[in-house]
């Protein structure tokens, strides 16, 4: 099973991806889940607007959308990240770049584990794990190639 990363319309961000892997592999563990077969698609704003209204009939913006397809214990799905919105993120809430990006990478991975943010106060607990998950990520992710 594996972790690819692809892009589409974009490049690929500055993500360390033999340190990024290991590290999803490390957080799946902790929910006593196993890593199927997971695909990050790096998209621009415009690309996932319109996999929202393709799929999910929204017609807004997003930063992240996750298809699962987990099967028991084996997490499996395709995680659409827009790299536009998570610059403008970073921006917003006065991060850097890659922490933001890190932290969008890992919010897909947390859902396929079962971690929901749309409920009551569910938002705070996908945030938790977030900052937990950010923790065990290496310094070398961070630094420059």
């Amino acid at each position: 099973m594996a972790i690819n990363y692809y892009t589409e319309d974009i490049k690929l961000p500055p993500i360390k991806k033999r340190i990024v892997s290991s590290w999803i592999k490390e957080v799946v563990s902790l929910f006593e889940k196993k890593i199927g077969n997971i695909s990050y698609i790096f998209c621009s704003d415009e690309k996932i607007l319109e996999i929202n209204k393709q799929y999910l009939n929204h017609d807004y913006y997003t930063d992240i959308i996750t298809f699962d397809y987990a099967e028991k214990d084996i997490i499996s799905g395709d995680i659409f990240i827009s790299i536009d919105t998570v610059k403008s993120n970073s921006e917003k809430y006065k991060t850097l770049y890659i922490e933001e990006l890190h932290r969008t990478i890992i919010h897909g991975i947390l859902h396929l584990c079962g971690v929901d943010d749309k409920g009551p106060g569910e938002r705070e607990i996908m945030e938790n794990y977030e900052n937990k998950a950010l923790l065990l990520l290496p310094a070398e992710a961070y630094k420059n190639r």
